[in-house]
């Protein structure tokens, strides 16, 4: 099976910061990613570069068997599906919301003279139809809620049938009810085998809908492990990566949770 990611030894470095120090990381078609660290650890660096946004100072970074300094980033870049906060505060507030889905298929935020065929707008419509927001294709981007608002950019990042799926903290900013509603329609994604490959950027173990199978821990722009997601989600490794002891639970219905241990075990 081919990989669709392929790291190795990447360094971003800027002016005397490192963000990303000899990353070697490598992820398979078929799998689902949970990136995990606290604030600084080099998170959403490790996206921009997995989303052909960003080059490695050093080493090779490999996306969809093609590596970046060798290839045109904006043939590749249609072949990813992406959502982030800085991508979101981009769409036109103005902008209706089918439309916001269907001009991913130019690659640009905001209508202007493009055209469309039939087959676009359909699967524009059966997108919103799957991710429950069906009713909100005439309302304007900003006027839907931040949880209203995330369906629709996931949406968005699907519109090109991407071979890679990459979310950047999709729950931030939602509240309980919100994030439990993206954590479950993220799970059925997940659980899809149609799916593309997916890589979920996240602070918190809770965010991780159930069906992803993989997950990388990262702390000042280092691994600190990375593999299957039982093996890698031990209350040492969280640890680590997050600088205090934690307890880590699991549940029945395979959604995680992390607290401050507060007496010695």
């Amino acid at each position: 099976m081919a990989a669709v990611l392929e790291f190795a030894d990447v360094t971003v470095t800027r002016g005397q910061a490192t963000l990303l120090d000899a990353v070697s990381w490598t992820v398979e078609e078929d799998e689902r990613w949970v990136v995990l660290g606290p604030n600084g650890a080099g998170k959403t660096t490790l996206l921009q570069v997995a989303s052909a946004q960003m080059h490695p100072t050093t080493g090779v970074a490999g996306i969809l068997e093609e590596v970046l300094g060798t290839v045109d980033v904006f043939e590749l870049r249609p072949r990813i599906g992406l959502t982030s906060a800085a991508l979101a505060e981009r769409i036109p507030r103005s902008e209706r919301v089918h439309d916001v889905v269907v001009s991913a298929s130019y690659g640009v935020l905001g209508r202007w003279r493009e055209a469309y065929d039939e087959l676009d707008h359909q699967r524009a419509t059966d997108l919103l139809t799957e991710l429950g927001a069906t009713h909100l294709a005439d309302r304007t981007f900003g006027t839907l809620s931040e949880g209203e608002r995330k369906r629709v950019q996931i949406a968005r990042s699907l519109m090109t049938d991407p071979e890679l799926l990459l979310l950047d903290e999709p729950a931030a900013g939602l509240d309980l009810g919100g994030r439990e509603d993206l954590v479950s329609t993220l799970s059925v994604l997940a659980m899809d085998p149609d799916s593309p490959a997916t890589v979920l950027v996240s602070h918190h173990v809770e965010e991780i809908p159930p069906g992803f199978t993989h997950a990388l821990l990262l702390r000042q722009g280092r691994v600190v492990e990375a593999g299957l997601l039982e093996h890698v989600l031990t209350e040492d490794n969280l640890s680590t990566a997050f600088g205090m002891p934690l307890t880590v639970t699991t549940s029945d219905d395979g959604r995680w949770a992390a607290r401050r241990r507060t007496r010695a075990r």
